[in-house]
């Protein structure tokens, strides 16, 4: 498959008053349709780092940072930045990426289906079946006129999930999604989830501290390994297959 993310030496330190850790990822490539977990205790960096491949956070450093999404043009994601080319990154988010955020981000003053459009309105896509389909492949289809704050803690994971792929992007990120729900409904929307994703081609990378759940899964994962540095004030979390 083709490689879809090129990490090199790319780093990221987040210190407050000298202390704090230093993301450090020596060399990752993620290839289409792959499903990569990212392993890790909490605190250790794996929002940064998604946050990084979805290109909200920029990294202090990088040798290379590249994406080469299935449909669309290869981009150096560190030119860019370096560039703050901020309209070209955003566009590239919303074309490319869907992103399931640990707290589901649901707008909670839109309806189940107003939220899930949103991602197909900012890109000017019109009306078609899209989300009656993905809706019902979810078990959401019922929920679409309720407001978040009416849905049950699953129902949310889904409908965030639902409008992560509406717009049918090749790569989903998804940070802890389901880190609030217990373990048989975690294990029910992710087995749905992983069907809808194999089923249009999308790459997943997702983060947890569920070992053993990423191995029922059959993930693909990238290990975290913390060592202290500058005296035990700074910890460098180093990401590597």
């Amino acid at each position: 498959m083709t490689v879809i993310y090129t990490l090199r030496n790319v780093v990221k330190e987040r210190l407050t008053n000298g202390a704090g850790f230093r993301l450090n990822v020596p060399k990752i490539e993620i290839r289409s349709q792959e499903n990569i977990a990212l392993i890790g205790h909490s605190g250790c960096g794996k929002s940064t780092l998604l946050d990084m491949l979805a290109l909200i956070l920029r990294p202090d450093d990088s040798e290379d940072f590249s994406l080469h999404p299935v449909d669309g043009d290869s981009s150096d994601v560190a030119e860019l930045w370096q560039r703050n080319r901020q309209g070209a990154l955003s566009q590239i988010r919303k074309q490319h990426i869907g992103y399931v955020l640990q707290s589901g981000g649901l707008l909670p003053y839109l309806t189940v289906r107003e939220n899930i459009e949103l991602p197909r309105r900012l890109l000017g896509l019109p009306d078609d079946d899209s989300i009656d389909s993905i809706t019902k492949v979810l078990g959401i289809h019922r929920q679409l006129d309720k407001l978040p704050g009416h849905l049950s803690v699953g129902e949310r994971s889904r409908a965030a999930f639902a409008r992560a792929l509406s717009h049918r992007p090749s790569i989903l990120i998804a940070d802890e999604p389901t880190a609030t729900l217990d373990p048989i409904t975690t294990q029910k929307i992710m087995a749905v989830v992983m069907e809808v994703i194999k089923g249009l081609k999308i790459t997943l990378i997702t983060a947890s501290h569920d070992w053993a759940h990423v191995y029922k899964m059959d993930l693909r994962t990238l290990n975290q390994v913390a060592e202290p540095v500058e005296d035990g004030k700074v910890y460098q979390s180093t990401f590597c297959d």
